[in-house]
């Protein structure tokens, strides 16, 4: 044992450990901050005044909008409109949500909508359906509609989450393992670590709740390719994950630049941190990574130095999706229980109402 504890130790250093935690305070009060009996949401955000902004995506059996406000008396109203929110087969795919898997608040009172442009959960992709949507905040119009074409966004991809980095976008790849990195000038898309083993879930890390592992629809235990991921507050790092981890990370120089071969790009991975399953992350302004740990129903902090703190556990945090941080220091925690919708559940829903987005108000620093 002498003899395995000094590479113990550098293992540690190298890909970070979940079992390190640090000492904390009390943990923090969760808050009902809205509730459906109809919506199962997984992603939310904040403007500056505090409005309330949620997503659904179809295939869970979420009934309502895709995309939708919540009003003073707690319901949720169609956003930007009800048109975009009324989208069926034979309709224009660009001008209609088909299938919302994300929602993500930008700097500048935009809100950015992804679109994974399939129906259906594993489904084929409509042409022209996977799409970034970009809503001006204040005015409630849709700015602009980037649709990623058969290049970036294949028939069977399920585009995910979205960051951003000056004038790029990176989109994690769900269906397909790999990233999309937009330009946001050009709407000139492509493909990177396309089917890489760093976006793709490895068959060794099955995801579980409550000790029980989460089956996809054929019965094979589910996996979720390219999902979380996080730009580091100065730009330099991409952070990126299968669900099911582990975490890995790209200086973004190597993403930006398309003349960099897929040997090269490859080659410049490095593995971060030894991510359980996850719903999903945000990253404060000072690096630290928060994130939703689905095996123990917890919401969690990892430190740029890569040490980790758990900020609270709570049975109601089960299957706690893409957390948002607004401006204010307020976490807030959509919880879509996905595990228990009928997909997962031999067409059988197992939810238990009320889905419910919860607040928690961080420790200040």
């Amino acid at each position: 044992m002498k003899t395995l504890l000094p590479s113990l130790i550098a293992a540690v250093a190298v890909f970070g450990s979940p079992l390190a935690p640090l000492a904390q305070a009390a943990p923090p009060t969760l808050t009902i901050a809205a509730e459906s009996r109809g919506m199962i949401w997984n992603g939310a955000a904040v403007d500056d005044q505090g409005r309330m902004l949620v997503s659904a995506p179809r295939w869970t059996g979420s009934q309502g909008p895709s995309v939708a406000e919540i009003d003073a008396k707690g319901q949720p109203v169609p956003f930007p409109d009800a048109a975009w929110n009324d989208w069926q087969p034979g309709k224009d795919p660009s001008k209609g949500f088909i299938n919302v898997n994300a929602i993500h608040r930008g700097e500048n009172h935009d809100l950015w909508v992804v679109d994974t442009g399939a129906s259906d959960f594993g489904g084929t992709v409509v042409p022209g359906g996977a799409k970034l949507v970009r809503i001006d905040l204040k005015t409630r119009q849709v700015a602009r509609v980037y649709v990623l074409g058969p290049e970036a966004a294949t028939a069977n991809s399920y585009v995910d989450d979205i960051r951003f980095h000056g004038r790029q976008a990176y989109l994690t790849d769900a269906g397909r393992p790999g990233i999309i990195v937009l330009n946001l000038d050009t709407g000139a898309a492509r493909r990177v670590l396309d089917q890489s083993p760093f976006t793709t879930a490895p068959d060794d890390r099955p995801i579980t709740l409550g000790g029980k592992t989460v089956l996809a629809p054929e019965g094979q235990p589910l996996k979720v390719h390219s999902d979380p991921l996080e730009v580091s507050p100065d730009g330099r790092w991409l952070y990126f994950a299968p669900l099911a981890g582990p975490l890995w990370r790209i200086e973004t120089r190597w993403l930006d630049d398309p003349r960099v071969d897929p040997a090269t790009l490859a080659s410049h991975v490095e593995r971060w941190f030894d991510l359980p399953a996850v719903g999903g992350t945000a990253m404060d302004r000072k690096g630290n990574l928060y994130f939703t740990d689905l095996a123990t129903s917890s919401l969690r902090k990892l430190t740029p130095d890569r040490r980790v703190e758990t900020v609270l556990t709570d049975p109601r945090l089960h299957w706690a999706d893409a957390p948002y941080l607004d401006r204010r220091g307020t976490l807030w925690l959509p919880v879509p229980q996905m595990d228990r919708v009928a997909l997962f559940n031999n067409r059988e829903s197992k939810i238990e109402w009320p889905i419910r987005l919860y607040r928690v108000d961080l420790p200040k620093p």
